[in-house]
């Protein structure tokens, strides 16, 4: 559970910075670098992204708003895994909506990335945090159901 938050946190980070993340990884991996030339598709997507943004910034910095609020889901989230993390037995509910998540995450990517024009590799790629994410969660469920039923005090 202490991976899942700290998965979540960072992840939610990295929204915030989003140009100076997408200037290095176009400089990397960008249309033109040696990683770009080996794999063309994913090269010309990585500048097209970064240019989009480029522009997008210079004439509508507002909307990396919606980034600085992507994070907050993020952090906000991981307040209630910090929950299941304290009490696990009293927030099962926080971990199997956890994973109910992570299993709409793979047909959101999918349906959405299509209506965006997002390439089938990229929607892979964000299929992948769905996919990755219920493994934590899956074993933590299964650790809690599997010990021991104490009464709580207090209840």
């Amino acid at each position: 559970m202490a991976l899942f938050v700290i998965a979540l946190v960072v992840s939610g980070a990295t929204a915030i910075p989003l140009r100076a993340e997408l200037n290095l990884l176009d400089r990397l991996a960008g249309e033109g670098t040696s990683l770009g030339r080996l794999w063309p598709s994913l090269g010309l997507w990585i500048s097209r992204v970064h240019d989009a943004l480029q522009e997008l910034d210079v004439k509508y910095p507002f909307l990396a708003y919606g980034y600085d609020w992507l994070a907050f889901g993020h952090f906000a989230i991981a307040v209630f895994v910090l929950g299941a993390l304290r009490d696990p037995r009293r927030n099962l509910w926080v971990i199997e909506a956890g994973m109910i998540a992570c299993l709409l995450v793979v047909p959101y990517a999918l349906l959405m990335g299509q209506v965006r024009g997002i390439p089938l590799f990229w929607r892979a790629i964000d299929t992948l945090f769905g996919i990755l994410g219920i493994v934590p969660l899956w074993i933590a469920r299964r650790q809690l159901l599997r010990m021991p039923q104490h009464p709580v005090v207090g209840d």
